[in-house]
């Protein structure tokens, strides 16, 4: 199936004060119509700037793709005039932002917003736009479209203002969904409702998704592929169920190791020392040296190509590389420590830590000119 959207090596920098940032360097990947692909990895990997390269919204001038191809249903769209990228962001790619309080303008309606959209990328008139923007807010499960379409975005809640983006995003049909960490900020139960909208929206529409998160539980449910991002690159690609069940990068183990579970009361969650090399300081070889349990004396100074180990998984790191391994580099830096530590856990029936006895929270409610209290409302 030839993919929507495939992207071959792309290069985005930045210009700054402490050099040049190497943000993404050298990312690939595709993605099928009708599928799903995880970007995942820490904050500062460069996930987010992978997908605003995609619609060429990165920073100007500091910020520049500075290599590689972008190619949307087979066309490359790297180097489009500024004209002809306003026709394909919100048209043939959309996009749902981090954070739709920031996201959505707060002097228009959320239906003058959704409207702005439709008539842009699409012939209709204004009462057409109109009733194709509330059939949207409706297809999202917002109740009283018609109603919601005449409010503003500080009068709804995080998971409605989410639901109004993601109706806005797909409004124009896309080719090509972005979800940049689309439940962010939202609880848990507003988090499985807003991915299953997605999903079911996704397969109706026959679009191909591309999904940024740090939430592994959720790439796990949701997408077929997934790409592990670290430090601008990619480390590990492969189908999920493979990617979870034997995973071959040290990043991607420690990640996964790092998920809570139920089998994992009594020991303690692993974690990852040192934090992300800034993009204006990576070492030239392998960008994960420095913090790998695994690092070998090469690590650093060679860099390891992302290459396809089994059918489907690619890794890049020398642990997979024979002919590395019998070699002079392959020396081990550190000895790898236990996966999991035992914790000590007090056992159940011993000594309360904290107990709570008949505890009323109220807030008073005051009326009147000289706000005498009237009442209360009993919080807790």
């Amino acid at each position: 199936m030839e993919p929507v959207i495939e992207v071959r090596d792309l290069r985005t920098y930045f210009k700054t004060s402490k050099g040049l940032s190497k943000a993404v360097d050298g990312v690939s990947f595709s993605i099928p119509r009708g599928g799903t692909f995880a970007l995942v990895g820490e904050s500062g990997c460069g996930k987010s700037v992978t997908a605003l390269s995609l619609i060429q919204l990165v920073d100007e001038p500091a910020g520049y793709i500075a290599g590689g191809e972008i190619l949307l249903n087979g066309r490359d769209i790297v180097g489009l005039g500024e004209k002809e990228m306003r026709k394909i962001r919100g048209g043939r790619i959309s996009m749902i932002f981090q954070e739709p309080m920031t996201s959505l303008n707060p002097v228009f309606t959320i239906g003058e917003q959704i409207v702005e959209t439709i008539k842009l990328h699409q012939d209709k008139t204004p009462k057409e736009a109109k009733a194709a923007a509330i059939e949207m807010l409706a297809r999202v499960g917002l109740p009283e479209p018609a109603a919601l379409y005449n409010e503003y975005p500080h009068r709804l809640s995080g998971g409605m203002r989410q639901r109004v983006m993601i109706a806005m995003a797909l409004s124009c049909k896309p080719d090509l969904l972005i979800a940049d960490e689309p439940t962010t900020a939202l609880d848990v139960t507003i988090q499985d409702q807003i991915i299953k909208l997605i999903k079911e929206l996704k397969d109706s529409m026959g679009a191909a998704v591309l999904l940024i998160t740090h939430n592994l539980a959720l790439v796990y449910k949701n997408a077929e592929t997934v790409g592990v991002m670290y430090a601008g690159k990619i480390v590990e690609l492969a189908p999920t169920a493979a990617l979870f069940r034997r995973p071959m990068h040290p990043y991607t183990i420690k990640l996964l190791r790092s998920i809570p579970g139920q089998e994992k009361r009594g020991h303690k969650l692993d974690t990852i020392a040192g934090s992300v090399p800034q993009a204006t300081d990576y070492p030239p070889g392998c960008h994960f040296s420095g913090r790998c349990p695994r690092e070998m004396e090469g690590c650093a100074s060679m860099e390891p190509p992302l290459v396809e180990r089994t059918a489907g998984h690619s890794v890049a790191c020398h642990l997979h590389d024979a002919a590395f391994m019998g070699g002079p580099h392959s020396k081990p830096m550190r000895k790898e420590p236990d996966a999991l530590a035992p914790l000590t856990m007090p056992q159940a029936g011993g000594e309360a830590l904290l107990e709570v006895k008949g505890l009323k929270t109220h807030y008073p409610v005051r009326k009147g000119v000289l706000k005498r209290v009237a009442g209360y409302m009993k919080a807790v």
